[in-house]
């Protein structure tokens, strides 16, 4: 019996279960997550007690689905234990739709709760209060081996519930295992199953893969054992689809590659979206061009961020991510030389795709480069251009910071619109440069009822200092943007 290192908030509920007369395991990913060291996203118990009984002996609970499973709230601040979920043991019957037992019983017993489980690595249970460990399956030599193997008859398991066979490719990619040959198998062969999954179910598996640190292993492994054509089949069209020049890999491996980069940075998952879809318009848009004697794809941004909209909202995609998902499809052949634009060009590009999304679609190019084989990901221009995009989006230094305006100032003076008023508010721009903390409305409108005593030829003087000012706290400004980005 070996005794593991069990959080207190669920040993709370492991506890309260067995001084209610009842047995309490510890089971699936939690088990495996502690034998691999690693901590738990969640923590799930399973016990003989029923959910009715279950409910009586804790304070706060909620059950609100047909699978017996029980949220015990507790008090914790870490978000991963506030809820512990109990489920009692479970006996399901046959799975006619492939996504849900036809009926369920509960509290059989442990044996029949571990024999109904996905993977082996998953049907290991453990109970705090004696330390004995419930390993029908294999599953800790499974995860010496780091294998993902079916429980039982893997045909069976998939035919079950079709998703389990992403949740393997997931699995397979969040552990750095291998599917296990029997069970790679079987996933081949009821890969069409899955078109019997509601396409919500596919999304969330979807999203959980790419979120993996490899989802360019899971998604290349999901194409080998046909699982992608079910889940987003406008990927395999860039297989053998070769490029350019510039390019080192046909369409598929590219986004592959440019989708891993964003990955590899730990960079948001939109950005791992984007990146799959980026060019995924290619293959209809490609032409040979006698004239370079090479491929050319004008317009496949266009077209894509249509084929990536009508994909992501196949998928049940919330609008909000296919939004900005088609924006960065469709910006990001941006034309990026420094040399040859300006900043307007800048401010319009940021126009087009979106003061928000901006810096995603940078990040979206430094994928899309990598993802050509190149090795530097930003090479001068591009952090030129960087530096462009800040100076574009920073806000100007100008009498229009001021917590006072000409309007202000006309009022207090009680004169009508003259140079005075321009002079008075670049002299207060100069103290509030000096000392930020001055810029209020009650320090300026004071200062304005000095200003106003002076002469024209004083005032004219203060106000030509101002601007010296504002220039040169704009130069120090763009001078940092410039450090900033190396350039």
């Amino acid at each position: 019996m070996t005794k593991l290192a069990i959080p207190k908030e669920v040993l709370l509920v492991a506890d309260g279960l067995e001084n209610a007369g009842f047995e309490a395991y510890l089971v699936g990913g939690c088990v495996r997550d502690i034998i691999l060291e690693k901590k738990p996203k969640d923590w799930d118990l399973t016990t003989n007690a029923t959910p009715e009984e279950i409910q009586k002996i804790f304070p706060e609970t909620f059950y609100e689905n047909t699978y017996g499973t029980v949220g015990v709230v507790g008090e914790s601040e870490d978000p991963t234990l506030k809820v512990i979920e109990v489920t009692p043991y479970r006996k399901e019957g046959t799975y006619s739709d492939a996504r849900r037992p036809d009926t369920v019983e509960f509290g059989i017993s442990l044996e029949e709760d571990l024999k109904r489980r996905d993977f082996t690595v998953n049907a290991i249970a453990y109970r705090p209060k004696t330390g004995e460990m419930v390993d029908l399956h294999g599953g800790h030599e499974d995860i010496k081996k780091r294998l993902i193997k079916a429980v039982g008859n893997p045909s069976t398991r998939f035919q079950e519930d079709a998703l389990r066979m992403m949740r393997g490719v997931r699995l397979s990619a969040e552990l750095g295992f291998a599917i296990e040959q029997e069970t790679a198998e079987a996933l081949h062969a009821n890969a069409p199953q899955l078109e019997k999954i509601s396409k919500e179910r596919i999304r969330d598996e979807f999203i959980r893969i790419l979120e993996t640190a490899t989802p360019m292993q899971a998604i290349f492994l999901s194409h080998k054992l046909g699982l992608l054509k079910y889940i987003a089949p406008d990927i395999e069209r860039g297989i053998g689809i070769g490029q350019n020049q510039a390019h080192s890999f046909d369409v598929f491996e590219h986004l592959l590659r440019a989708m891993q980069h964003a990955a590899d940075k730990e960079w948001p998952f939109i950005i791992r979206l984007a990146a799959l879809f980026h060019d995924i318009s290619k293959p209809e848009t490609r032409r040979w061009s006698d004239e370079k004697k090479d491929w050319t794809f004008h317009g496949h941004e266009v077209v894509g961020a249509r084929v990536a909209k009508r994909a992501l909202q196949d998928l049940k995609f919330a609008n909000e991510i296919i939004e900005k998902t088609t924006k960065l499809v469709r910006w990001h052949m941006f034309f990026s030389d420094p040399d040859k634009i300006t900043l307007s060009a800048v401010r319009r590009m940021i126009v087009n795709v979106g003061q928000e999304n901006i810096w995603d679609l940078l990040n979206l190019r430094i994928c899309d480069r990598i993802g050509t084989g190149r090795p530097k990901e930003q090479p001068f221009r591009f952090r030129k251009y960087k530096s462009m995009v800040d100076e574009a989006l920073r806000d100007p230094i100008s009498v229009a910071m001021l917590a006072v305006n000409g309007e202000s100032v006309i009022k207090i003076l009680g004169e009508k619109p003259g140079p005075r008023v321009g002079w008075i508010l670049h002299a207060l721009l100069e103290e509030v440069l000096e000392d930020p903390k001055k810029n209020t409305k009650e320090y300026l409108e004071e200062k304005v009822q000095i200003l106003s005593l002076m002469e024209d030829s004083a005032l004219k003087e203060m106000g030509e200092e101002g601007k010296k000012a504002r220039e040169k706290a704009e130069e120090k400004e763009l001078e940092e943007i410039r450090a900033k980005h190396h350039v």
